[in-house]
């Protein structure tokens, strides 16, 4: 499997980004990064701009989420997903129930079944993300061995779809997940939830407006060296 390995930074998420209005006359200045808070002890990171993750000492996930960027107002929400384990910590079946998605108004959505998903007929939402799908392939370097995340599969494809996933340090696990989303997806700040043993990995992600989004494209880095910034550990002391 061809990896990339970044360096990991402590970067929060593009989660949020406002504007900041220049006096007249001045030069324009660049827009602000609020970060959100996970609620549980957590490094965020920005692999991209639709790629978030977070870890802790126990596990890491990622996400790709432009396809459900570009699906605002459809019900069923497509993520791409990746996790592992840290470097010594024991390998554990990761299970459906252990992922979860909540949404901007505060509902926690569980995977749905097999038979659901199935009978939601979601080739075009499959097609989409094939054609708009970014690389989530960012792991720490242990994790070397591909692994297939199979909550999911079509009747007609020859993998069949599991309820669990062995999840260790060596194994670099991917697939997709999917979320029926009542009302349809919203704009604004959601997080997938990961259960790992010991404790939980939110991976928070935004659904941008087209105003948002333009922004980010427009300012990227220098929106990642501020969240870079703002996540560096202290400088030792002389």
């Amino acid at each position: 499997m061809k990896r990339k390995i970044p360096v990991f930074l402590a970067l929060g998420g593009l989660l949020a980004i406002y504007p900041v209005s220049a006096p007249m006359g001045a030069q324009e200045q660049k827009p602000t990064v609020k970060i959100p808070e996970a609620g549980v002890p957590q490094i965020m990171t920005l692999e991209g701009m639709y790629v978030r993750a977070a870890y802790n000492n126990e596990g890491y996930a990622i996400i790709g989420y432009k396809t459900a960027n570009m699906s605002v107002g459809d019900e069923w929400m497509l993520l791409e997903m990746g996790t592992t384990v840290r470097e010594g910590v024991p390998s554990f079946s990761l299970k459906r129930e252990n992922v979860s998605l909540e949404t901007p108004d505060g509902a926690k959505l569980p995977l749905p079944s097999v038979d659901e998903y199935r009978s939601a007929n979601l080739a075009a939402l499959n097609n989409r993300a094939n054609v708009a799908r970014d690389s989530i392939n960012y792991f720490p370097p242990m994790a070397s061995q591909a692994c297939r995340i199979g909550f999911f599969s079509e009747l007609d494809q020859r993998a069949l779809p599991w309820d669990h996933v062995e999840v260790s340090q060596n194994r670099a696990c991917l697939g997709r997940l999917y979320f029926k989303v009542p009302g349809g997806i919203k704009y604004g700040q959601h997080w997938l939830d990961v259960q790992f043993p010991k404790s939980l990995v939110r991976v928070p992600f935004r659904i941008l407006t087209k105003d948002e989004e333009k922004l980010l494209d427009k300012n990227y880095k220098d929106i990642r060296k501020q969240v870079k910034d703002a996540f560096a550990p202290p400088k030792k002391k002389g």
